[in-house]
């Protein structure tokens, strides 16, 4: 790999004259593969043993970071295995992690990812949530929206709504609503060139000041929705300090914020105090810097802004909600449903209070109960597919509800018998087996795949179509 002139000289001028050839050496090495444990669905060894004993795939544990694992062996299997495509685990940067530590949201936040796909740090926090609270993720792209809804679907996240909308408008429906807001801001990605080479190829200053002036607008609208005494992340994988300390610097002279110290368990460098001639507020340096070359992951940078005070509210835009509302157990619509889904598969009825309900059609979604009825209509998607609403009026349970669900699955368990059958199941195919039954919850080792229904010609599958594309380790 090589690196352009243009940030060659940057690096050096930024860096010292070491950086480019340190930056080379690390970008012409093995990087380092690391794997973020899904603890919603399982445990770090427990995984690390599966993987090991199933694919032969061997992981490092990181004493400082429980839910993380480094790659050691096996590195073109991590992302064909059946734990990964049922979310037992994300292929993340160790770094990407640090974001969502540093805003530590609980289960009781109105939580904002405010440029949330593909949906890495998205699933991270829902996990730090537990699956509880409010969860609101935005994505500018409609084609990124498809693959953060994906990861949501993939991860069992049950406690987010996805918007898709300009991150720096936003603030105009949601004013000093959020609890925690995290910036993972659209960057020049300097800090990645070893994942992605061709930043080599378009890498300029112009490039890297017009992204600076939409991160400044994602900041301050961040600063808007937070309430007073929330707390604001601001991360980028960029090493310039345009887009860094610049910006924060900016926010900092103008708005009722004050950065606070982090601690990331990791070699880090302070925020720089100065750069060319722009002297930054003194307390910059409670930012931190991750350097790539030096810590064998991508490089970052991690602000934590406090908001100390109130903002101005902007012109607020109220939503129409006469189509979308959330509906709890209580509804005779909700209940005909659940009474169908616990007769089926004995799960018992109490399980299904804790969620707030959504009928589109004859679809069903589900969702945290702790959601509000709050500008319903801005969402794109709001919770994770429970099933649909069959032409008889039966009710089909979805894949995704069944293994968010599986340890309360108490009838109706179909266990795969071999490797055949998995790949048949994996296929969206039929398993030519006779069965009375009319649903199936099917399970694999010691989790639920997901669901089938019975038809003349067999056990038919329910895995989602959208997993499918996925290359998917059958035979072990």
């Amino acid at each position: 790999m090589e690196i352009s002139g243009n940030i060659s000289s940057y690096l050096h001028s930024l860096y010292g004259k070491d950086s480019v050839s340190k930056y080379l050496q690390f970008m012409n090495e093995r990087p380092a593969v690391y794997i973020r444990v899904n603890t919603l669905k399982c445990r770090t060894n427990e995984l690390r043993k599966s993987l090991f004993d199933d694919y032969g795939i061997e992981t490092e544990e990181l004493p400082s970071f429980p839910f993380a694992l480094k790659i050691k062996s096996g590195f073109e299997l991590i992302g064909k295995t059946i734990e990964h495509i049922t979310g037992l685990y994300y292929l993340q940067g160790l770094s990407s992690m640090f974001p969502p530590l540093v805003l530590n949201p609980s289960g009781k936040d109105k939580v904002l990812d405010l440029c949330a796909s593909p949906g890495s740090k998205t699933t991270q926090l829902a996990s730090l949530m537990n699956n509880e609270g409010m969860l609101v993720a935005n994505e500018v792209n409609l084609d990124r929206v498809k693959t953060l809804v994906f990861n949501l679907d993939r991860m069992n996240v049950t406690n987010t709504g996805v918007v898709h909308y300009k991150g720096e408008w936003l603030s105009k429906f949601f004013n000093e609503y959020f609890d925690k807001v995290l910036v993972d801001a659209p960057c020049s990605g300097l800090g990645i060139i070893q994942k992605k080479s061709e930043i080599s190829k378009w890498w300029s200053l112009e490039r890297v000041n017009r992204l600076a002036e939409l991160q400044l607008k994602l900041l301050i609208a961040a600063v808007k929705m937070t309430k007073p005494g929330g707390t604001i992340v601001y991360s980028t994988c960029t090493l310039t300090a345009e887009e860094n300390e610049s910006v924060i610097n900016k926010v900092l002279k103008k708005y009722p914020v004050e950065l606070a110290d982090i601690d990331l368990r990791l070699e880090t460098h302070k925020a720089f105090s100065k750069y060319n001639t722009e002297e930054f507020d003194s307390s910059i340096i409670k930012a931190k810097r991750i350097i790539p070359w030096e810590t064998d992951t991508d490089g970052f940078f991690i602000a934590k802004l406090i908001k100390i005070g109130e903002t101005l509210p902007p012109v607020q835009i109220d939503m129409a909600m006469h189509k979308k509302n959330l509906l709890s157990l209580e509804r005779n619509e909700i209940k005909s449903i659940i009474h169908q889904v616990s007769d089926v598969f004995g799960i018992a009825e109490e399980t299904f209070s804790r969620y707030k309900y959504l009928i589109k059609g004859s679809d069903v979604f589900f969702i945290s109960g702790d959601w509000e009825n709050h500008n319903l209509e801005l969402f794109n998607r709001i919770g994770i597919k429970f099933g649909t609403i069959d032409k008889r009026g039966d009710f089909i349970l979805h894949t995704n509800a069944a293994q968010i669900l599986s340890d309360k699955i108490s009838k109706n368990v179909y266990e795969i018998e071999d490797n055949a059958e998995l790949k048949t199941y994996l296929d969206g195919s039929i398993i030519k087996k006779e069965d009375k039954r009319k649903q199936l919850a099917i399970k694999y080792k010691n989790f639920i795949l997901g669901t089938a229904v019975v038809t003349a010609a067999g056990i038919k599958s329910r895995f989602p179509r959208s997993k499918r594309t996925q290359e998917i380790l059958t035979e072990f």
